[in-house]
């Protein structure tokens, strides 16, 4: 793997030599993000395999073009798992999503409210830095205190501070019980606040989604909510939260497992009913928020995950001021996640991301500065040029 490794550090030098901008991509999977898609292709994928895997240990250890679909099965074999749950969103793309991609992306699924998210498991990382140098840090083990924890600080950079060649992951075993409970009849407000009174106990809450099916009639709300941990403690928390949402006015039913699993992959795939555009001139909007935030006053449908932090809703382009400066009033932020097909650079224009303020701006600044002094990776992918 020598010269595939070289050959991507002569494309950095060369890049950084001619003024030139690269666009690092592995399958393409989630070119549908991001402010623009600028700069030449530099493909990861032929820089690929596990380097490492020490089960006992719940480290794993990959390289950038590492077939996230083949490392999920590598886990899988020996019972174990990406917590995180991390999307593909393989549709089209010519290869499926990659590990260094996973990790760039910083996209976490069902589980992350509780679980937590990519950067939480990123042990070590090597990166190929603005100049061409292939730099590492971190390591594989959890109590890593030497030097600044730059290898978390990649995820979720969308390739703007540097190439990722290899990254060490920390995995969990797949939990020994798993179930789903379908809560239909609560309301936004009232599914917040049960979920709310949920997370304060000691019970085994996984993930959970709510939205309202505009196709019923009448319209219905639906609650579900997963379990995952011991066989002992998931079969106690369904006779509660069972009971407690039945005091609530709600119907309660126990989904079948498989069934169950291919909703929630669903869910984190974005394959569901809801993400299908209701019309060429609406854009999907992404809010993330503060759990404890309350039902926001919005016209749009929405589909709320992770316990209220994430809340997705079909918007015009037009309403970025409306939903970002309501998002903030609240803790959050609010980001266009996916743009009409039709009209895609028109509604980007509206800005992917809340515009930084000014102090976030110079950390911003002094980030490239050392880590891409020439800007070569600098493609505006989060943030306007």
């Amino acid at each position: 793997m020598d010269a595939e490794l070289n050959a991507l550090i002569d494309a950095v030098r060369d890049a950084a030599a001619l003024g030139r901008t690269v666009r690092l991509r592995g399958s393409g999977s989630k070119d549908f993000w991001g402010q623009s898609l600028t700069g030449d292709v530099l493909d990861t994928r032929a820089y690929c395999g596990i380097v490492s895997y020490e089960p006992s240990e719940l480290v794993v250890t990959a390289r950038c073009g590492t077939p996230l679909a083949e490392l999920e099965e590598a886990l899988a074999e020996q019972g174990q798992c990406l917590a995180f749950e991390p999307p593909h969103f393989s549709q089209g793309s010519q290869q499926g999503a990659t590990v260094g991609g996973m990790v760039a992306a910083g996209l976490s699924g069902p589980a992350r409210a509780t679980s937590g998210a990519v950067r939480d498991f990123v042990l070590g990382a090597r990166f190929i830095n603005g100049l061409g140098e292939h730099l590492t840090f971190g390591g594989q083990v959890m109590k890593n205190v030497a030097g600044y924890d730059v290898s978390r600080l990649m995820a979720g950079s969308w390739g703007t501070l540097g190439l990722i060649t290899e990254v060490s992951l920390k995995v969990l075993p797949i939990p020994p019980a798993e179930a789903t409970l379908m809560c239909a009849g609560l309301s936004q407000k009232t599914a917040l606040n049960l979920l709310h009174r949920w997370g304060g106990q000691p019970l085994p809450l996984n993930a959970s989604a709510w939205v309202r099916d505009a196709s019923a009639q009448p319209e219905a709300d639906y609650l579900f909510v997963r379990l995952r941990g011991a066989v002992a403690a998931v079969q106690s928390a369904l006779g509660k939260m069972h009971d407690d949402a039945v005091a609530l006015g709600a119907q309660v039913q126990q989904m079948d497992n498989t069934e169950a699993a291919q909703d929630w992959r669903a869910s984190g795939e974005q394959c569901l009913q809801f993400f299908d555009a209701p019309s060429t001139d609406l854009c999907l909007w992404r809010l993330s928020l503060p759990q404890t935030a309350p039902v926001l006053d919005l016209p749009y449908a929405q589909y709320v995950e992770w316990q209220g932090a994430q809340r997705w809703l079909w918007a015009p382009a037009s309403a970025a001021v409306a939903l970002r400066e309501l998002a903030q009033s609240v803790g959050g932020h609010a980001s266009l996640f996916r743009a009409s097909s039709a009209h895609a650079d028109v509604d980007k224009a509206a800005g992917v991301n809340t515009p930084l303020d000014l102090v976030q701006q110079r950390v911003q600044r002094q980030l490239q500065k050392q880590l891409d002094p020439k800007g070569v990776f600098a493609t505006g992918r989060l943030h306007p040029i």
